[in-house]
């Protein structure tokens, strides 16, 4: 079945379902201009919510089950085959496979087994959130497990999987560091801005050594560091917080991508080649307004304070020059297919202008719950409901068919072809010359 026929005619979906100087030079030839240089298989991404932090009520949480991802695997990965989408973001449980040091990694072979089919490559996310019960990110034997782990979950995926290969080491540092450090969400159950300055160092040493570790045993695996892109201003009648409004969105909001680049703490080990890829998270709430206290309050559509996406990823490119994707995005509801639309015409726009704008994550592919009310979200392809007592998916139709439209013009013609390369989308973002603008959805 093709992609337009799968779009129309699909609806319930059941259950039946060691750096070397060569290596350094490689990746230094992608941080110039986009060029031929595309790095991923196909310039729409997809992927899966995997979470598995211990909660505020200090129970684990595991959101691949609670998706119920694992169950439902050959068919989440059928839907992004007959989507286009080449590339997933995909979860390693490292609180599940790793037992003090000793590996069990057999929970993934079916998401192994369902990539192959499918012809789908992951991006490995190693750390989403969580990690042992019995570590502390503020002690050394942190880092010095996470390295062990890393390379024997590289040596398991490259001896079951075809590259490229992709690994996301630790997932959004700097808001693991707000939910952890300070705020007290989840574990390590910090609450002072201090602690989350501690964490947030911890977290970047231990990926930098993660990177490391990764490519000792696969040379040419790149990596993606997703973090989210924000925009933080002053309330109106608040001028004396202009200030930390403006650090926190062009200054703190950097610095783990700073660390791990080598401009910040480059005693920890970080070089451009560590950083590799850049992947920036973009959801429509985070167009903040500062709260000196917990999380900032975001601003409403129409907000003449919300900054084009296209400014930020220009700031991003012009501060690192290393290749850029939307690592992380969505919409929410019936706002879906016009945030596709919003989130491709400034990733053109960027293009347009030299930024190396390597692809758009749209994630995740199936919903998700919200972590603390258990509402689900309506922010993937597909959307879930319980019948008879079990977890269904529907596609979300409209959200499929935008992607697919977008798809249409990015090729220009043979939408099966597989040969797309970042010229093709720079023609294509010449063609279609999309301007940036505030409408945020």
């Amino acid at each position: 079945m093709d992609r337009k026929s799968f779009i129309k005619n699909t609806g319930l979906l059941s259950a039946a379902c060691i750096f070397t100087e060569s290596i350094t030079t490689f990746l230094q030839s992608c941080s110039n201009n986009a060029g031929n240089n595309t790095i991923f298989p196909g310039f729409f991404l997809s992927g899966f919510e995997c979470s598995n932090f211990k909660w505020r009520d200090h129970k684990r949480r595991n959101l691949i089950k609670e998706t119920e991802h694992d169950y439902f695997v050959d068919f989440d990965y059928k839907i992004l085959h007959e989507l286009g989408i080449k590339t997933a973001r995909e979860g390693i449980p490292w609180p599940y496979v790793d037992n003090k040091g000793s590996y069990n990694f057999s929970c993934i072979d079916p998401m192994i087994k369902a990539m192959n089919k499918y012809k789908v490559n992951a991006i490995w996310d190693l750390c989403h959130y969580g990690y042992p019960d019995d570590l502390d990110p503020f002690r050394a034997d942190f880092t010095e497990r996470f390295v062990r782990y890393c390379k024997a979950a590289t040596e398991y995926v490259i001896s079951r999987t075809k590259g490229p290969y992709f690994f996301l080491p630790i997932n959004e540092i700097t808001y693991f560091s707000f939910i952890g450090g300070e705020w007290g969400w989840v574990a390590p159950y910090k609450n002072t801005k201090e602690d989350r300055f501690k964490l947030r160092l911890a977290l970047c040493k231990a990926s930098i050594a993660g990177v490391k570790a990764i490519r000792e045993v696969e040379p040419s695996a790149r990596m993606v560091h997703v973090d989210p892109l924000i925009n933080v201003v002053a309330p109106p009648d608040r001028p004396d917080l202009i200030k930390a409004a403006h650090d926190e969105t062009y200054v703190d909001s950097f610095m783990s991508w700073d660390i791990l680049y080598g401009k910040k703490y480059p005693e920890l080990g970080g070089a451009p080649e560590i950083l590799d890829i850049v992947g920036a998270t973009n959801y429509s709430f985070g167009q903040m307004e500062y709260r000196e206290n917990g999380p900032h309050k975001a601003l409403p559509i129409g907000d003449d304070r919300i900054v084009p996406l296209y400014d930020l990823l220009q700031f991003t490119w012009d501060r690192y020059k290393r290749p850029i994707i939307i690592g992380e995005t969505s919409g929410l509801g019936s706002g879906r297919p016009y945030w596709v639309n919003d989130v491709v015409e400034e990733t053109l726009a960027a293009i347009n202008r030299g930024v190396n704008m390597q692809g758009i994550c749209f994630f995740p592919a199936v919903e998700m719950p919200d972590w603390n009310t258990g509402e689900w979200l309506h922010n993937g392809f597909c959307d879930v409901t319980t019948i008879g007592g079990k977890l269904q998916r529907f596609l979300y139709k409209p959200y499929a068919e935008q992607l697919h439209s977008w798809e249409v013009k990015l090729h220009a013609s043979d939408i099966n072809n597989n040969t797309l390369q970042m010229n093709d989308i720079i023609k294509a973002a010449k063609r279609i010359n999309p301007q940036p603008d505030k409408n945020w959805y």
